[in-house]
């Protein structure tokens, strides 16, 4: 296979994105008017696009102040060269020669390839802070939500490892995508970055006139036989706590539409749905609207990011918040990865259960997190967080 440094890749999409082309970078601020710009100018393109979490500070008066263990770029615009649909090696973007098309039939050799990754060196992972001092910030969350501060927040923490100087990361992905088979799962390879994201959630999409939002609050574990499982299905329905948050976010999505929807188009078509995935089920609810042509990317972006599962109620002062209590800069982790499609359509995910890879600065970075309410067991919560975190990082041995 020839070599292709540069690439993304989504597994659900079959979409295969490589080729030198045009892009956007935008490090310390972002000027919504410049990302729409480029956007408008590469109309009829596939644009894969990158939104950090810390893009909030350009929506909101916010600031991170946090240290940047990542440094992954706050917006990420990108239009390859070729764009092909790996399943049928359909050129979508990009004009197909024969060069290009060993090239694609080269990765999908190496999807597809039985071997599986091997941590050859020793990478040892360490939480950004200890679980005394977890346990201690977030009984302070607690104390906000008591004084009426907030409602529900979303609290996370970093695992990462240093001197990381060799990962083959997409060897990585591969093994870790056919156990987790997550719907909105991301591989890209830009520049000195690795993005390994097996994600389940889905952030907003749009298809014509519709936005469609599928936050995920409430989470349990597979059952090792079909009895278990459904005793665990019957468990999450009844979680009062996990129902709550749902709730809650649900709501909070409904108020982001109402700021651009057509009036009385928001509607909940699923509240606390369960659905099943492959190593987890999830409580998810689906939220849409309609919208005018007029609305811009621009304008839906001012409207609704970060997305509500990741910051809690009320938006701007959980931000607030979380930038008070946790002890690391989330970057892209609880941003989004996403398509832009030639008519304009779009879909993005939201960055959890990921590994970011800074080849450069030789660190991995795996952030997890938990929605905390007056009823959250600090001691618990971290447990959920641990778990989570571990499902990732037993890959390494």
């Amino acid at each position: 296979m020839q070599t292709q440094e540069e690439f993304i890749y989504f597994p659900e999409k079959q979409l295969f994105g490589f080729g030198s082309g045009e892009r956007l970078f935008l490090y310390n601020s972002a000027d919504f008017s410049i990302m729409q710009e480029f956007i408008d100018a590469h109309a009829g393109k596939y644009i894969f696009t990158c939104l950090s979490y810390d893009l909030k500070n350009a929506i909101e008066d916010l600031t991170s102040e946090h240290a940047d263990t990542v440094v992954f770029p706050l917006v990420v615009l990108w239009v390859p060269g070729y764009v092909v649909d790996i399943s049928t090696f359909s050129f979508l973007q990009g004009e197909e020669t024969t060069e290009n098309r060993s090239v694609a039939i080269g990765f999908y050799e190496k999807i597809i390839s039985e071997e599986s990754f091997e941590c050859k060196n020793t990478i040892h992972f360490e939480p950004r802070i200890s679980r005394e001092t977890y346990i201690n910030l977030v009984n302070k969350v607690k104390q906000e939500i008591q004084l009426g501060n907030c409602y529900e927040l979303n609290y996370c923490q970093e695992f990462y490892a240093q001197q990381v100087t060799s990962l083959d990361t997409f060897s990585l992905f591969r093994t870790m995508y056919r156990q987790i088979k997550a719907p909105f799962s991301v591989y890209m390879q830009l520049e000195d970055w690795s993005v390994m994201c097996f994600s389940p959630e889905r952030y907003i999409q749009k298809v014509g006139s519709r936005l469609l939002s599928q936050p995920i609050k409430g989470t349990i574990r597979r059952g090792k036989d079909i009895e278990e499982d459904a005793q665990l299905k019957e468990t999450l329905l009844a979680d009062k706590k996990e129902l709550s948050e749902n709730v809650m976010i649900t709501d909070l999505v409904r108020n982001d539409f109402s700021r651009i929807a057509k009036k009385g188009s928001v509607e909940v078509l699923h509240l606390c749905e369960l659905q099943t995935f492959e190593t987890l089920h999830h409580l998810v609810s689906t939220i849409v609207c309609e919208i005018d042509p007029s609305v811009t990317l621009e304008r839906i972006l001012q409207a609704s990011f970060p997305m509500g599962s990741m910051t809690g109620a009320p938006k701007v002062r959980v931000m607030q918040l979380i930038e008070k209590y946790e002890a690391f800069r989330r970057g892209l982790y609880a941003g989004s990865i996403g398509v832009i499609f030639p008519n304009g359509d779009f879909d993005f995910n939201v960055i959890i259960r990921s590994l970011l890879y800074n080849k450069e600065k030789e660190i991995v970075s795996c952030s997890v997190g938990s929605a905390i309410t007056m009823k959250s067991d600090p001691e618990k919560e971290y447990e959920e967080c641990f778990v989570k975190v571990q499902k990732i990082l037993q890959f390494f041995g």
